[in-house]
């Protein structure tokens, strides 16, 4: 991984380490993201509970995602901890260690094609890109997106040109996918007829909504909308119209949705 951070080392920030040694109640890593920094984890912020052996925990080699507890600027010491990271927090982080990796792969490609070594290329865009960004990649998608020019950020004319159209290509504009599902129950004489006038009421919110019946009155529903405020309200308007379904004690209704995930194209 080619990324550093220009910034300096804070308390509570979330970082990607790599194990280098391991004592009896104490572990050493490096913190990948800020080059040469080191820091210390005891053996209290491993895990919680009680520890025989730490290289049950972890290993030399192996990378792992810590907070900063503490800095002492006076003799460089940096305190880490491991159990204090959320598992939010470590799937955040993963996932822009993931999508800083994919830049790199861009760069790394049109570097070949310009028959350059890839930390070259890196070191002509990264840091007027890492002025205004804190990812590499946070600029790319917002290049994708039309809100920003390569060479608006200062890279040159002739880098931005061939990194853009590489970049457009690897990197798509993210979608949100919604999905959940809708429990329609009738004992009615003509209780088909009714749910099937029902689903056609809710599939004129939406043309691209999928239903599928999953059996045992349940309908799958999903769809993708590039603007999730828009997406929330065609979600309430379905909702709306299944939960009006409900007629006493002979028809039951259930719209039942999952949350939003944000996807590629």
């Amino acid at each position: 991984m080619l990324y550093r951070k220009t910034t300096p080392v804070k308390e509570g920030e979330i970082v990607l380490c790599k194990v280098t040694k391991i004592f009896h109640s104490s572990v050493f890593a490096e913190i990948i993201e800020h080059g040469n920094k080191s820091g210390m984890i005891h053996i209290s912020e491993i895990a919680p509970g009680r520890i025989r052996n730490l290289r049950d925990y972890v290993k030399e080699g192996k990378q792992i995602i810590c907070v900063i507890l503490r800095i002492n600027k006076e003799r460089g010491h940096i305190d880490l901890s491991l159990r204090r990271v959320g598992s939010n927090q470590q799937r955040e982080k993963l996932e822009q260690i993931k999508q800083e990796l994919k830049a790199e792969k861009v760069i790394a490609k049109l570097a070949g094609e310009m028959k350059l070594k890839s930390l070259e290329l890196y070191k002509k865009i990264s840091p007027k890109i890492l002025e205004e960004y804190d990812y590499i990649h946070d600029a790319f998608k917002e290049v994708v997106s039309s809100e920003v020019t390569l060479e608006e950020l200062g890279v040159d004319k002739e880098i931005a040109e061939k990194l853009t159209l590489a970049v457009k290509d690897r990197f798509k504009e993210p979608i949100a996918l919604l999905k959940g599902d809708i429990t329609l129950k009738t004992y009615e004489p003509n209780g088909i007829d009714k749910i099937k006038t029902l689903l056609a009421k809710v599939q004129t919110v939406r043309e691209d909504l999928n239903i599928k019946y999953m059996g045992a009155g349940k309908y799958n529903f999903t769809f993708k909308d590039k603007d999730i405020q828009h997406a929330e309200k065609d979600l309430a308007k379905m909702e709306k119209i299944v939960m009006g379904f409900s007629d006493g004690k002979i028809n039951t209704s259930a719209f039942d949705r999952q949350r939003a995930t944000m996807e590629e194209q």
